[in-house]
């Protein structure tokens, strides 16, 4: 009926055209539609590439002049942008010439990058493509103006000037007539009084005046002439005083006419915002608050940008050091508190206090990134990576707050804003928002002080409650409506192995979790973790230890695979053992050369000496210790110093007898001490290295199985310095290892082999250090507690949660809600007591929660 061939010819040409000149043209539309926002985009990306402040002012003017402007931006602040940015391209280029100290290299070379220098604070430092941004902000601006004079809204909204300038502005004028008077009369003299007058008179008047009124007029001014007459003239000195309180009230009206020029539309503008002469309702806090957590998220991912030198520093680390950067402490209480504000203002409605809490926080958010937060990081805004993403999704929550204040607050604020929609999306995500400690108690809370209300705290956190769980078996209800079951029919078998197969698996994996974890962290995600350092320490019942003696790098010899197999070859036959070796490869085994001769004297007094010697002479037994050490990397392990220990107790008295004539200094050979040094040690992640006890293995004396001996002896010497006096002098122990069996013995220096067991990556210590028993009593029992809580608890729970229909509920909870918002305080007690009711009487529960009859 109206279709006109023209248009529909252009419809059809559009659309035979290519998909990317489609996109093209689509895009310049969206651009057209939106350049607005392409203009505060532009605008912001400007200031946050240029981070100075040529660039600072005009993003404070969008947040709190263009964005709060209704209906939209007037031309005033188009044309002040628009001069701006062209200041700022001029100001820019002046500053490029190379008479200014800042645009030599070397003084770009030092001050580049130091936040507060002179040209970067104010944004004139010599640079490649100084005004790039700035002309591509001029280029938008000059679009955006074209649209809207295309479009008819190129306009200007004046401003009425008050009762008391109007009057001033009269009085000033007056003046400048009574001069111009007063100069015309001189010239005028010859003529008579009377005609003059009358004439100036009807000049002025313009004729309209009837006879008899110009005759009175003309003896009202004789009258005054003649007064006039009688008076003194004016010295020349009083005239110059009377032409400069002319010139002082002129001035003074003037100065008065550009600060009412400036006040008054600042006044009328915030005026116009908080009493608006139409309101259309909307509420974005939802988002706001999502942009707050966002950014929330950013600060605590991103804290090293907070920092002075935190850049390589780990949140885990530090935290763990209970060291926290200042600046990244003080964004985060920043950002909680703004959030809490905002809630406050949601909730009490005030349109005022928004106001002032966007005008003190976008100057202090913009004070604080852009001076001060360099100051402490020591790094330009323009090189800070996380500070400009915060920034950016803060200029966001800022337009958002603008559009709010436009708009003003809704009237009334009924629940959470996850439960509008009853589905499963809403669902889920309300029982996220539930899950984040502290999150709903703090919400709770925060509702009951800043609303009004005649609930007490436990009585609105018990409407809350309620509510929730309606909301919940409300979703749950619609879903059964959307996807009903057949009365008798079984349940699919796609259902049953999809859910129940999903909770099977995840049972399994919780009992299983430890071992799974532990097996597949240290195989196949484990990292070799070879010792640094292998000491060893001998000391004999108790005493002052008599050999220390430690093995590093060149002495810490990788297992090589020719090595390892010769080992398995070895232990083949003994299935214990081989059970041992093979949870290691070759890389995980060292073998650590310790040298024989101690690195220190032995420092025992004489009185310790001569006791010792007295002990052992005088026991039956002694006992000799040797001991251990493995020094690890610290950045892999949580303890890196692991130690371990072989006392053996020895009753041969002519080991003793032997002991005590070499401390005597009677005897100058080696004594041998059996079966004291294990070949095989451990070295585990934990604090303690144990000897390899799997390659214990029993075999006879014979030599062909001496191969299989764990222990072997060891050899002590007693030996002196040249030149030195028997028993006097400089002192230290030799200790060698021997070949296991009868005399004569081949004595050497000492080797140990130490197995390295892996050890979790970094990013997974924090659980691989609880180990098996720790992560079963920490994880599974502690979810065991849980699944068990839910499965016997559904029995208590059936007269609350088994609820056919909850319509008639949730409308009396949503109920309270309105008539709280409405300030009808009597009702919504009663409405209260009503829900309390229902709860404590099944009866009533049951019939207002029946099904729905459809007559």
């Amino acid at each position: 009926m109206f279709q006109i061939p023209e248009i529909d010819e252009s419809d059809k040409f559009y659309h035979s055209l290519p998909r990317h000149l489609q996109l093209i043209f689509a895009l310049y539309n969206t651009m057209v539609s939106q350049s607005e926002m392409l203009c505060y985009f532009v605008i912001i990306l400007n200031h946050m590439v240029s981070a100075s402040l040529l660039t600072l002012f005009l993003p404070i003017l969008i947040f709190l002049w263009a964005m709060l402007s209704v209906p939209r931006p007037t031309k005033r602040f188009w044309m002040t942008a628009i001069i701006y940015t062209e200041l700022t391209v001029v100001v820019k280029y002046f500053f490029q010439f190379g008479f200014f100290p800042w645009t030599t290299s070397a003084y770009r070379g030092i001050n580049a990058q130091r936040p507060f220098a002179l040209p970067n604070i104010v944004g004139v430092e010599k640079k490649d493509g100084y005004v790039l941004f700035d002309l591509i902000q001029l280029l938008a601006l000059f679009f955006h103006r074209s649209i809207l004079k295309c479009h008819g809204l190129w306009d200007n909204k004046e401003v009425e000037m008050p009762d008391f300038f109007k009057k001033l502005k009269k009085k000033t004028e007056k003046k400048r007539q009574s001069g111009a008077t007063r100069v015309t009369r001189r010239r005028l003299l010859f003529l008579s009084l009377h005609t003059s007058t009358a004439s100036l008179f009807c000049k002025q008047r313009g004729g309209k005046s009837s006879d008899s009124h110009d005759i009175e007029q003309v003896k009202k001014n004789h009258s005054k002439k003649r007064k006039q007459q009688h008076k003194v003239p004016l010295s020349r000195k009083e005239q110059i005083r009377q032409r400069i309180r002319e010139r002082l009230l002129e001035a003074k009206a003037a100065i008065i006419e550009v600060a009412l020029h400036i006040y008054l539309p600042i006044r009328q503008f915030f005026y116009d915002i908080i009493h608006p002469e139409y309101s259309p309702v909307c509420d974005v806090y939802a988002l706001m608050f999502l942009i707050d957590v966002v950014n929330f998220i950013i600060i605590i991912f991103g804290y090293w940008a907070f920092g002075k030198h935190s850049a390589a520093a780990d949140i885990t680390e530090s935290l763990s050091e209970d060291q926290v950067p200042e600046a990244f402490l003080v964004m985060l209480l920043i950002q909680f508190g703004t959030m809490v504000v905002d809630r406050a203002l949601y909730l009490r409605k005030t349109l005022l206090g928004k106001c002032v809490f966007q005008v003190v926080l976008v100057f202090g958010i913009h004070f604080w990134m852009f001076f001060i937060l360099p100051g402490v990081t020591e790094r330009r805004f323009n090189r800070n990576q996380v500070a400009q993403i915060w920034y950016f999704v803060k200029c966001i929550y800022f337009g958002l707050s603008a559009y709010q204040i436009k708009c003003g607050y809704p009237n009334r604020v009924l629940g959470n804003f996850l439960t509008k929609n009853y589905n499963y999306l809403n669902l889920f995500l309300f029982q996220g928002f539930r899950l984040v400690p502290f999150l709903t108690e703090l919400r709770a809370v925060m509702d009951w002080v800043w609303t009004d209300t005649t609930l007490s705290l436990s009585s609105w956190i018990c409407v809350e409650d309620i509510y929730a769980n309606i909301f919940i078996l409300k979703c749950w209800r619609e879903s059964e409506k959307k996807y009903p079951h057949t009365p008798g029919q079984k349940k699919k078998k796609v259902v049953k192995y999809s859910m129940g197969g999903f909770i099977i698996f995840a049972l399994i994996c919780i009992v299983w979790f430890p071992l799974l974890f532990m097996s597949l962290v240290k195989s196949v995600a484990g990292v070799t973790n070879q010792p640094l350092d292998v000491s060893i320490q001998l000391s004999i019942a108790g005493y002052e230890p008599l050999f220390t003696m430690s093995a590093q790098e060149q002495n810490l010899v990788p297992f090589s695979q020719s090595a390892y197999h010769k080992l398995t070859n070895v232990y083949a036959t003994h299935p214990s053992a081989m059970q041992f070796i093979v949870n290691y490869m070759a890389e995980d085994i060292v073998k650590a050369k310790v040298k024989s001769d101690a690195s220190l004297l032995w420092s025992i007094s004489p009185a310790s000496r001569e006791a010792m010697i007295q002990e052992l002479s005088n026991s039956s037994h002694i006992y000799v210790t040797l001991r251990w050490t493995l020094l690890r990397n610290t950045s892999l392990v949580m303890n890196p110093k692991t130690a371990g220990e072989h006392t053996v107790k020895y009753e041969d008295k002519e080991l003793k007898d032997n002991l005590v004539r070499m401390l005597q200094g009677t005897r100058s050979e080696s004594v041998i001490i059996d079966k004291l040094l294990p070949k095989y040690i451990r070295g585990p992640s934990g604090p303690e290295a144990k000897m390899a006890h799997r390659l214990i293995i029993e075999h006879s004396s014979r030599t062909e199985d001496l191969h299989l001996a764990f222990f072997h002896p060891l050899s002590i010497k007693l030996r002196q310095a040249n030149g030195s006096v028997e028993g006097r002098g400089p002192q230290w122990w030799v200790v060698e290892e021997c070949t296991p069996g009868p005399p004569p013995v081949r004595c050497q220096n000492i080797e140990i082999v130490v197995f390295n067991d892996k050890v979790s990556p970094s990013s997974l210590g924090f659980l691989a250090g609880y180990g098996i028993m720790g992560l079963y009593m920490s994880v599974v029992l502690v979810i065991g507690k849980f699944v068990r809580e839910f499965f016997n608890g559904i029995s208590r729970s059936i007269m609350f949660e088994e609820l056919p229909n909850v319509d008639r509920v949730l409308k009396l909870c949503t109920d309270i809600f309105v008539v709280r918002e409405a300030g009808e305080m009597e009702l919504e007690e009663q409405l209260f007591e009503k829900l309390i009711f229902l709860y404590r009487s099944p009866e009533t529960m049951i019939k207002m929660t029946r099904e729905k009859k459809n007559d």
